[in-house]
């Protein structure tokens, strides 16, 4: 992969964090260049931080030029504040990133999405995530992977009672998850981020789905 740029949106996120870390790490990219809120409490040789404001994403001043894009964007219904507020980072940002990317050349795109992504579904959260898919799916990448973690499981820099406890529940059932239900066994970030990783270094063109049982295989191959 010599020569190519990656972005890495999110980084301050637990996925995207793990993300960034692991892709310094691999040396497939001869620049990483996270897309932050705030400065992050890390340094390498090929990383790049950039402040972002992605309401303006469109006018950002010189665009890096990417050939790789990992989208970590995510928040919660709780703190957004409301259903408007989630739709504008968990489709709206993602949505503006990926075709501002794809404008300026990028060929790969790798979306952290959720198990039970559906633009047709009843519940708002997995509705959004599917919308979401889709959009960047119109796009027409040369390579689209998309990632549906379930519980993601984490040292995050915030507390979240209600998803503690929704993992714990998932964590006393998850030794029944077989088969089809595996995807719904909780996840660790890093365990996500090192299959992304391994998608970017040995994954194929077209447009690809991964749930956590198949994110589990694949990041033993890191």
């Amino acid at each position: 992969m010599s020569g190519r740029m990656a972005i890495v949106a999110g980084a301050s996120g637990l996925v995207g964090g793990y993300c960034l870390r692991r892709l310094l790490a691999s040396g497939l990219h001869e620049q990483v260049v996270a897309f932050v809120r705030g400065p992050l409490n890390l340094t390498h040789k090929r990383l790049q931080q950039r402040t972002v404001d992605f309401d303006r994403l469109g006018r950002m001043s010189a665009f890096p030029r990417a050939q790789d894009v990992f989208c970590c964007l995510g928040t919660t219904l709780k703190k957004a504040g409301s259903e408007e507020a989630f739709r504008k980072v968990d489709e709206e940002y993602a949505v503006r990133l990926a075709e501002t990317s794809i404008r300026t050349g990028a060929d790969r795109f790798f979306l952290v999405s959720a198990v039970g992504a559906d633009p047709k579904s009843r519940v708002f959260y997995s509705r959004v995530k599917g919308e979401a898919e889709e959009a960047v799916a119109r796009l027409g990448f040369s390579g689209l992977h998309i990632f549906r973690p379930s519980f993601l499981v984490g040292e995050r820099s915030e507390r979240r009672p209600a998803e503690e406890l929704g993992i714990a529940a998932a964590r006393l059932v998850s030794g029944l998850l077989f088969g089809p239900a595996r995807k719904y066994r909780p996840i660790n970030a890093d365990t996500v981020a090192r299959a992304m990783v391994v998608v970017a270094r040995d994954g194929s063109p077209g447009a690809h789905v991964y749930n956590s049982d198949e994110m589990e295989g694949l990041s033993t191959l890191f």
